[in-house]
């Protein structure tokens, strides 16, 4: 590589540092906004962030990097580079050509919208107030579409938000996938009805302490192998994780008095995701790729640690005493009365809450409200109407109030449209890499049982975690698993873990 040449990578692989470093900045800020930032100044730091990513927008969009973008792509240094450099050259472009396409001007009063809109949905879930609140959902459905405009529609609008999330994923898959998903979930949800084997769930409804949910949460995150020299836990209204880099990673959780485990398993999944971001190689730091490489792989960690690990038998049978000493008189139960009933199957309402099986439903209902939405048109006054309906349909069961319907998750507020499907592609995900880590590792629920989770997260450091977005989804399943992505594990591993608890 001649001088000119590194001169080129060098200027490049700068900028792309500085535009990591105004990422680094912007997420303290949204951090802050979502913890404990006060509401008076909540219209400031929008705008504040509305600025930054600006600048960062407009450096990520200059004449200069698309120039060197186009040198680098040239055979001679293209074939030269560093595997990394290489994936860097890739992932830019992609970014560059999408990004050029928008107006920096849209894109900083799209921010800025976004940021309210999260502090403006925040406010009005807590008063159950969705005329409050629909002003800023209709702007921000209306600038996604301005959006897509700029962009260029794929095969259909939506599939052009599927994309930003998992790359490569199109509605006529997922319409495939999904539609064989909730026929086979309909079916099992139907048997485990049936079963007179129902497990008791009376000993959650008690009051639990706050503290000592806390206490159990940060002692539970510290087994994972979670590094609080790099991390810590905060509460807020959606639990959340936030990874600024490898050192620095954040998360949140939700405690609720009355549920003893519902903060726990979502610190549990919160930390998944913490675990993933803490363990990308040191390498990629500074660069695009020090992130995970989709959303749905990235859920599919979440979902790996809080499900298949945190709801297990072996995980209870070392971890339920230490629970019942936090919490004095009120576990009076075993710990297989525990494991059981805190994997019932019951149709509800809340997402976050939902046991393994029926989560899967609720991820359909708002695949299809956003089809609905980009695809077909349908306005923000109609979406109450029409999850209600939807949650009738599929789950049997209706809100009675915006909070618990239509207003119950922070994403659309945001803007993050396209998002909800990653959360089934990674139980998939989840269910596919745990076979192949019990055939790679046939002492793994001996560990867990024993409190060994550290070989866990080195097996997930090893073939997962350090390669960051340096593989592309459809890579790193295959890698780690000898196969494309399955469906199929799903079902079997619901299957296999229901006909257990229920007797099927």
């Amino acid at each position: 590589m001649s001088d000119q040449q590194k001169d080129t990578l060098g200027k490049f692989r700068e900028t792309l540092h500085k535009i990591s470093s105004y990422n680094e900045a912007l997420g303290v800020l949204y951090w802050d906004l979502r913890t404990g930032a006060p509401r008076k100044g909540m219209d400031t730091r929008s705008e504040a962030i509305g600025a930054l990513s600006g600048d960062m927008f407009k450096l990520s969009t200059s004449p200069e990097l698309g120039e060197w973008l186009s040198r680098l792509e040239e055979d001679d240094i293209y074939e030269s580079l560093s595997e990394i450099d290489r994936k860097l050259v890739d992932e830019t472009r992609k970014e560059y050509d999408r990004s050029v396409k928008i107006p920096p001007k849209l894109y900083e009063e799209y921010v800025v919208l976004a940021s309210q809109s999260e502090s403006k949905w925040e406010e009005a879930k807590a008063e159950n107030d969705y005329a409050g609140f629909q002003p800023y959902l209709e702007k921000v459905i209306q600038y996604t579409n301005q959006f897509i405009d700029l962009w260029g529609a794929k095969e259909t609008r939506y599939d052009t938000l599927l994309d930003q999330y998992e790359p490569g994923m199109t509605v006529k898959e997922l319409d495939g996938v999904f539609g064989g998903l909730r026929s086979e979930l309909v079916y099992l949800s139907a048997k485990i009805a049936a079963s007179p084997h129902q497990p008791d769930t009376s000993f959650l409804r008690q009051k639990y302490d706050k503290a000592a949910q806390k206490d159990f949460s940060l002692y539970i995150l510290k087994q994972m192998g979670y590094d609080f020299d790099a991390g810590r836990l905060d509460e807020s209204a959606h639990p959340f994780a936030t990874g600024l880099n490898p050192g620095d990673v954040r998360i949140t959780t939700r405690y609720l008095e009355d549920d003893v485990t519902s903060a726990l398993f979502g610190t549990i999944h919160e930390g998944g995701h913490a675990l993933y971001e803490q363990n990308i190689s040191r390498s990629l730091v500074g660069t695009p790729l020090c992130t995970g490489t989709s959303m749905g792989i990235h859920e599919s960690q979440s979902r790996f640690w809080e499900n298949v690990i945190g709801r297990s038998r072996p995980f209870w049978n070392r971890y339920f005493g230490e629970l019942q000493a936090r919490f004095p008189g009120q576990l009076d139960v075993s710990v297989d009365g525990f494991y059981r009933g805190n994997n019932t199957v019951a149709p509800s309402l809340i997402r976050i809450e939902a046991d393994e099986l029926t989560y899967n439903l609720h991820i359909i209902i708002r695949y299809e409200m956003e089809k609905l939405i980009f695809n077909e048109g349908a306005k923000a006054a109609e979406l109450p109407e029409l999850w209600n309906a939807k949650y009738k349909e599929y789950l049997g069961v209706e809100p009675a109030s915006y909070a618990d319907g239509v207003m119950q998750d922070v994403h659309w507020s945001g803007g993050a449209f396209g998002y909800f499907p990653s959360y089934s592609l990674g139980n998939m995900y989840a269910a596919q890499f745990a076979v192949a880590m019990e055939r790679e590792m046939p002492e793994m629920w001996t560990k867990v049982g024993a409190g060994e989770l550290h070989p866990i997260k080195d097996w997930l450091t090893e073939r997962i975690y350090q390669y960051g977005k340096l593989r592309t989804p459809s890579e790193l399943i295959k890698n780690v698993t000898g196969e494309p992505l399955n469906p199929q594990y799903l079902v079997q591993y619901l299957t296999k873990k229901y006909t257990d608890i229920y007797k099927l």
